[in-house]
């Protein structure tokens, strides 16, 4: 939605900084894959070994870890850690996918 009213400098800097985060948010999707390639290597690997798709204890470190990168970089820990517990939930799921595939193999 085009605003008329606004100055032609303000349309300049809100473009420059939309840019920027379309930027961010594409890198942001692109690292999250890299992730999901990792995590999906050791779905397989924890399956191949009958390992079980959660481990707790790594979480919690991982959580840990999280909240004092994101307190380092002025972002909201309770933000962050919720974020790693989103994605966590998601490589559970798809560790216990691996883990039901190759037992019916």
């Amino acid at each position: 939605m085009s605003t008329p009213d606004i100055d032609a400098s303000v349309r300049a800097e809100l473009t420059r900084l939309r840019e920027s985060i379309d930027n961010i948010d594409a890198a942001v999707v692109h690292m999250l894959a890299e992730r999901f390639k990792c995590t999906q290597q050791v779905g397989h690997l924890k399956a191949e070994h009958h390992l079980p798709p959660a481990d707790p204890a790594r979480e919690a470190r991982q959580i840990t870890r999280l909240r004092e990168l994101a307190e380092s970089a002025n972002l909201d820990p309770a933000f962050a850690e919720k974020l790693l517990n989103f994605i966590i939930a998601e490589v559970i799921r798809h560790h216990e996918t691996i883990a039901n595939e190759s037992s019916n193999v």
